[in-house]
């Protein structure tokens, strides 16, 4: 596997270039749907909204429309992105599915990158384009952009009538859309190899994928139509293949990716009611991994990152609509696999696009790390866990991941011609960002982040009388079921205070609150003035229930603390946090910059003590060096990570001269001692030392003799201030 190029390496080279029984739903339109175009066609008119809710979700999102974006950086960088929704030319997305057609381009140039007339991956720009421009028009409601949509899915429309009439050559099935021939799918069959072909499904799955988006997000009943009849031939395609030939298609490195498409074709089954789809969608089961990750078996070393994690949120999807526990219990376990033991502090997962060995963190740093597309499809497996079992810790890694890996993706500059999103984010010492990426899958996945933000800041539960507020960004909801209004006001992700105020409507409702892990500063909430005795633990839901009226005020201050994050593998390689804020170091040296802070503490312990504010919010400086937010996006050259030096047992100006040694953990004396801070006083803290120098006597990390020094060091230290 490592002697296959990359595809980002192929990019650049190619840069000089041209370049089974459903379970009952809360609303299933399409239950004894009868088959044919005219009837999908129907039932697309009838249902050109939301997807019906499995009963199986305890937890459900609000339609994207219904929570707007407030002011705010959030807003600033999903404005980018509308500009270059706004802009981009429709055609040039459709120049390589109107060529494939033997249909006139209209002088329209393909969008370069991987998306160029002879691209192997060809067409799967467009369909994130799709996802682009629907999710942009459920946010804005602009009349332009639903012009715009609706010409794409047209002319969509009008390539699969071609192929299917005079494609050369002819297609399998009237059904069958792609930007190439059938070919690159015929050739996997007898299982052809990545780069001879790239990922044949992976590229239909985002076509299909931004029809649906086109119908569940904008209401074009034809983009419905035009997605089943493709359903249609993938199941005329592998329903007839043994379950043996298509578990080896699915096992080859990268020709075999096919993204989601068991979690679109389970979404399509659940709008069109055809068992010929649910049938497909299993069709993708990756037997060998899906069955490791129900028996919480990890085999992840060595495999394609995004080529699997898609496949884990299908499975989800999947257990909707069989009740096959598992697919749950994969995906469940999958997700831990990943989320701690292979994410870098942004929350992204990944060195060079594979999984590297479970815990190996500080070994895998360097300049290809955290593909920005892993971390896009880690977040909808997150949001995904939780519709099932709302645990707060999937909405911790979602904002982990969507605060510091997909704001940060987007460059702080305007572009018409580019997405300007990241690939790769390293997080090796005195890397820098690289954007653009048009016609690639972080450059198509990055259109679809900027546009969806407010995707989960709230969810309601299925029953309709809780709300889960998850993220604290500036947004209003609109819940006309319940009659409700609700603005957040916040700076997020800047430290301050967060108001919730019922703008209209009111009743019954438990407000559950998240109390993010990073929250150990304090959580406290007041509705209308008055402190609420309630207790907050940092990693869980505080509830809130009572009658609310309109004009009712939720205020909640959780102060953020500067915080260090160790690497699993070497805890002397850390990473800086203000809260849920990613502090990098701006640097441009390539070697680890050294950092020491224990000699600085007070009694209470506090990096605060040791790092100090620069002046602007989020910024702070330390040996010699900036911290800045890493979610301000440009071309400066920082370090996510660096070393701990902590050589001596140092309290504050008082040297004690005795090796800081560490324990078999990795952890140090005074990493350990410090952990147990605040100290109320001077006598607490050398109790603290002595008691911790007894216990590293007797374990054989000190001498006696240090022992004594290591407690007289204390005692003598002043460390009031």
């Amino acid at each position: 596997m490592s002697q296959v190029p990359s595809r980002r390496r192929v990019l650049k080279l190619a840069a000089g270039t041209a370049a089974a029984t459903p379970l009952v739903y809360t609303a299933t339109p399409a239950q004894a749907a009868p088959t044919g175009t005219n009837a999908v066609e129907a039932l697309a008119r009838a249902t050109a909204a939301e997807p019906p809710t499995p009963s199986t979700w305890a937890v459900r999102p609000f339609a994207l429309g219904q929570v707007t974006l407030g002011d705010g950086v959030f807003r600033r960088k999903r404005d980018l992105m509308l500009d270059f929704a706004r802009s981009y030319p429709a055609d040039r997305i459709l120049a390589v599915f109107r060529a494939n057609a033997g249909l006139d381009t209209r002088g329209a140039r393909p969008p370069g990158g991987w998306e160029t007339s002879d691209g192997n991956l060809r067409g799967h720009f467009g369909g994130h384009f799709l996802t682009l421009i629907a999710q942009a028009y459920a946010d804005t409601r602009e009349a332009a952009l639903k012009t715009k949509l609706d010409y794409l899915v047209g002319a969509l429309g009008e390539c699969q009538r071609a192929l299917a009439e005079h494609g050369s050559p002819k297609p399998s099935h009237p059904g069958f859309l792609a930007a190439y021939p059938e070919t690159q799918f015929i050739l996997l069959e007898s299982y052809t190899t990545y780069p001879t072909i790239w990922a044949p499904y992976y590229t239909c799955h985002k076509i299909m994928r931004g029809l649906l988006d086109a119908h569940t997000l904008a209401g074009n009943a034809q983009a419905l139509t035009i997605a089943s009849a493709m359903g249609d031939w993938v199941h005329s395609r592998l329903g007839r293949l043994p379950k043996a030939q298509l578990e080896r298609m699915w096992s080859i490195y990268i020709a075999g990716e096919y993204g989601g498409m068991n979690e679109v074709l389970a979404d399509l089954y659940a709008l069109t009611g055809k068992q010929d789809h649910l049938a497909a969608a299993r069709c993708f089961d990756n037997t060998a991994l899906l069955d490791a990750c129900a028996e919480d078996t990890d085999i992840l070393n060595g495999r394609h990152a995004n080529q699997h994690i898609p496949q884990f949120t299908g499975y989800l999807r999947l257990f909707d609509h069989t009740g096959e526990e598992e697919y749950a219990a994969a995906a469940r376990n999958f997700w831990g696999m990943v989320v701690d033991p292979r994410m870098y502090s942004l929350g992204g997962t990944g060195q060079g696009e594979i999984f590297r060995a479970r815990g190996a963190i500080a070994a895998t740093l360097d300049a290809n790390n955290a593909e920005t597309c892993a971390t896009y499809n880690m977040l909808k497996l997150s949001r995904q866990l939780f519709f099932h079992e709302p645990d707060p810790a999937y909405m911790d890694y979602y904002e982990r991941g969507l605060t510091n890996h997909i704001l940060a993706s987007r460059r702080d500059a305007p572009s018409t011609t580019s997405p300007e999103v990241t690939y790769f984010v390293g997080m090796g010492p005195g890397v820098v960002r690289e954007y653009d990426n048009t016609g690639t899958c972080c450059g198509g996945t990055g259109m679809e982040n900027h546009t969806k933000y407010q995707d989960s800041v709230y969810f309601r539960s299925a029953g309709g009388d809780a709300l889960y507020v998850n993220l604290y960004l500036a947004s209003t909801l609109r819940w006309p079921e319940r009659g409700l209004v609700i603005e957040q006001a916040s700076t997020y992700p800047a430290e301050g205070v967060r108001t919730l105020t019922f703008r209209e409507g009111g009743g019954r409702l438990d407000l559950k609150l998240r109390v993010p892990s990073w929250a150990t500063g304090g959580f406290t909430v007041t509705v209308n003035g008055v402190r609420q005795p309630v207790e907050a633990v940092p990693g869980s839901h505080l509830t809130l229930s009572r009658d609310w009226r309109r004009g009712d005020r939720v205020t909640i201050s959780a102060p953020y603390r500067l915080r260090v994050e160790r690497a699993l593998d070497d805890p002397a390689v850390q990473s800086l946090f203000y809260g849920p804020v990613l502090l990098v170091a701006q640097s441009g040296e390539t070697t680890f910059r050294s950092f020491s802070f224990y000699r600085d503490f007070t009694l209470r312990g506090d990096l605060a003590d040791a790092i100090e504010p620069e002046g602007r919010p989020l910024h702070f400086t330390t040996h010699g060096l900036t911290l800045a937010p890493f979610h301000i996006a440009d071309d400066t050259r920082y370090h996510a990570y660096f070393r701990r030096s902590e050589p001596v047992v140092v309290f504050g100006a008082t040297d004690s001269g005795v090796p800081n040694r560490a324990r078999g953990d990795g952890l140090t004396f005074l990493d350990v001692l410090w952990a147990q801070a605040p100290f109320a006083t001077s006598g607490r803290f050398v109790a603290a030392v002595r008691a911790l120098a007894g216990t590293w006597l007797s374990e054989g990390r000190f001498t006696p003799a240090e022992r004594d020094r290591v407690v007289a060091a204390a005692t003598r230290a002043d460390l009031r201030r």
